[in-house]
């Protein structure tokens, strides 16, 4: 198998979409409004994360493009909760990728206390052979979610997905208190926001002046 040659038009599909969601939140900036989306980054999966993934869940080579969802993926961070919820909108508006599944790990958060909102969704890429279909995970979530999630997969890496108990109880704990920092800041949003504007214009009129010096 010619890893670099299947892999090619995952980048691509990511590299686009990164380039589209950083716009759409350049776009928010460049208003009054506060944009919904903090950052964005991306990845295609390792070629060695491909294997065990389809050695764990059994899936043949020449199917993992079609049962591997997340070769190509996708992270949205948002300030406040409720921002998930606009971008989740947005993404469903968009006829630029048709959703496939969405799977909400945030009312229904797992054992681990992983919260996050996951978007599936079939994303064309122009390549010389032509149209192809690509599947991309886009994963929702909370600056706070994310600490939490990248603290866990890091720990799941060490212990090789068998984390003790204890730590798996600190951790359970942990994303309950981030869920409640969530909550919190959801209470001040709107001094949160203003404040954020404030010094955004100061930043401003300080290169403003710089400049004309």
């Amino acid at each position: 198998m010619n890893w670099e040659t299947l892999l090619a038009p995952y980048k691509q599909a990511v590299d686009e979409l990164k380039v589209k969601f950083r716009g759409i939140r350049d776009q928010y900036q460049q208003t009054t409004k506060q944009s919904p989306i903090e950052f964005v980054t991306g990845r295609v999966k390792p070629i060695n994360s491909i294997l065990n993934k389809a050695w764990q869940k059994n899936i043949p080579l020449d199917k993992i493009e079609e049962e591997i969802q997340d070769i190509a993926g996708l992270r949205i961070m948002c300030q406040f909760t409720d921002d998930i919820t606009t971008v989740i909108t947005m993404l469903r508006r968009r006829n630029d990728l048709t959703i496939v599944e969405e799977r909400d790990y945030i009312a229904n958060k797992k054992p681990s206390g992983y919260r996050s909102y996951h978007i599936v969704v079939s994303y064309p890429v122009q390549t010389l052979q032509g149209e192809r279909k690509l599947l991309v995970e886009i994963q929702v979530r909370t600056l706070a979610m994310n600490f939490w999630a990248t603290i866990e997969h890091s720990l799941n890496y060490k212990y090789q997905g068998q984390i003790p108990k204890d730590i798996q109880l600190r951790l359970q704990r942990s994303a309950e208190a981030a869920s409640r920092l969530d909550e919190e800041m959801a209470e001040i949003r709107g001094e949160v926001q203003e404040a954020q504007i404030i010094f955004s214009e100061r930043k401003d009129e300080g290169k403003g002046s710089i400049s004309g010096t």
